[in-house]
């Protein structure tokens, strides 16, 4: 067999087992009971496709299967839950999942080094975004749809600014409005930033030295945050935000959370990788909207979460407690297992909240991840904990065989240094289903 034959067997084979779920999807629709086992764990052989008349000739994904596991103890409470659930899925939602369900298999290695899944580039998905985006007033529930499974890397700064509400929908007003809340940017630089330390107050001063600490450390492993240049940028946006934002101030990981912003936002003016890049290379006009672009992008994410960075962060502790119950609901055995072990859910699953699972996996998934983020909009909070549940669950089988130190180790060393964006999108799979059934039952979670 030549390597062409192969790779067209390869893409068949991912074709068949994506139109196996897409089946069972839709028979939920029709009332049939979960798939269980064909969403929630791996295949081992390609299920019959032979009465499938649904294709999906580009679902090119890679996936590892040396990181990733899944848990076997789930489906009997979900396909309980499943039944009790008041609310169907709607057709609508369905799509949203079906886009992002993932497979295994060994696909050739032209498509596994592919930086995005298939269903995020091709090109009737980017024509669709193309339509979405030309319009003279921009539909936000259809960019918010498209978006969730993933934006073509050229279009994701335009998107994201829309989908935050930083960018007016409608075109005419865009560049005004852009060019306003730049300036007005520039205005709280120099009013907060570009003054001597005698002008400040001496939480200001801390404050600022604080910032200035962290900064070198945001994501350490990507060189290209060790710029001087970079760390000088996170310093004045951060800055400014916190001087903004008295209620919370400046909260650690609140660094995380510019970094995509930073990212997606310099591609608009750097080539190739970030591993190439020097802000250097920019203008200092360019950099200052670039920079004004974050803050106001970190401005309307956080607008929606606000308690999780106030004083002891109640925020995150209610996420904290939500997640251990939809674990429970979900996963019973190995959440009695790490009871047993008396680990308690805020010692790993705080720093996922507080930063969005951005030290959780590898950096270059991460605008991937905040795709859907952002389009999840201001119910961003709740669908946080599905994802956590469905990250935590990856490891469902492993977690259960380790004492308390092996667990505290584990979760916070987690293997996802070698993970695609199939992973990612299996995380994101389960999430969506677990939410789709879960979130409109009666007995939900207790408050």
């Amino acid at each position: 067999m030549n390597k062409r034959q192969q790779d067209e067997r390869n893409i068949a084979t991912l074709d068949s087992r994506f139109n196996q779920t897409l089946r069972n999807v839709q028979g939920l629709l029709q009332g049939r009971s979960m798939p269980g086992k064909i969403l929630l764990s791996r295949r081992s052989d390609p299920p019959d496709n032979s009465n499938s008349k649904i294709s999906s000739p580009d679902y090119r994904r890679s996936f590892s299967h040396n990181d990733a596991g899944t848990s076997n103890h789930t489906s009997g409470a979900v396909e309980e839950e499943f039944q009790s659930t008041s609310k169907p899925i709607s057709t609508a939602n369905v799509s949203r999942l079906k886009l992002s369900t993932s497979f295994g298999g060994s696909p050739p290695e032209e498509i596994r080094k592919s930086t995005m899944g298939a269903r995020a580039t091709d090109s009737a998905r980017v024509m669709k975004f193309t339509t979405v985006l030309s319009g003279t007033v921009v539909i936000l529930d259809k960019l918010r749809e498209l978006a969730w499974s993933g934006v073509p890397d050229n279009m994701r700064p335009k998107v994201w600014r829309l989908l935050l509400g930083y960018a007016p929908t409608n075109s005419d007003r865009r560049e005004g409005v852009l060019r306003r809340k730049r300036l007005e940017y520039l205005d709280y630089v120099s009013q907060y930033y570009d003054i001597p330390d005698t002008e400040r107050s001496d939480d200001e001063v801390n404050m600022l030295h604080q910032i200035a600490v962290d900064c070198p450390r945001t994501v350490p492993e990507v060189p290209f945050f060790q710029q001087l240049h970079v760390q000088k940028s996170l310093e004045r946006i951060l800055y400014a935000w916190a001087i903004r934002h008295p209620a919370s101030g400046y909260v650690q990981g609140i660094n995380d959370l510019v970094t995509p912003f930073l990212v997606v936002f310099l591609s608009e003016h750097l080539e190739g990788g970030i591993d190439n890049w020097s802000m250097s290379d920019l203008s200092s006009d360019i950099i200052s909207n670039i920079e004004a672009d974050c803050y106001w992008c970190l401005s309307k994410l956080l607008d929606g979460m606000q308690d999780h960075y106030t004083f002891a962060q109640p925020g995150i502790q209610r996420l904290v407690f939500k997640l251990k119950e939809l674990v429970r609901r979900i996963d019973e055995p190995v959440l009695q297992h790490v009871e047993d072990q008396g680990l308690e859910f805020l010692q790993f699953a705080f720093r996922w909240f507080n930063c969005l699972l951005i030290r959780e996996i590898p950096f270059h998934l991460v605008t991937r991840l905040w795709d859907t983020y952002l389009a999840e909009g201001d119910a961003l909070p709740d669908f946080l904990v599905y994802i956590s549940a469905s990250f935590f669950l990856t490891w469902s089988d492993n977690l259960q065989k380790l004492d308390f130190q092996e667990l505290v180790l584990f979760l916070q060393h987690l293997p996802t240094q070698n993970w695609t964006h199939q992973e990612l999108e299996m995380v994101l799979s389960r999430a969506f289903m677990w939410h789709s059934m879960f979130n409109n039952s009666p007995n939900h979670l207790a408050s």
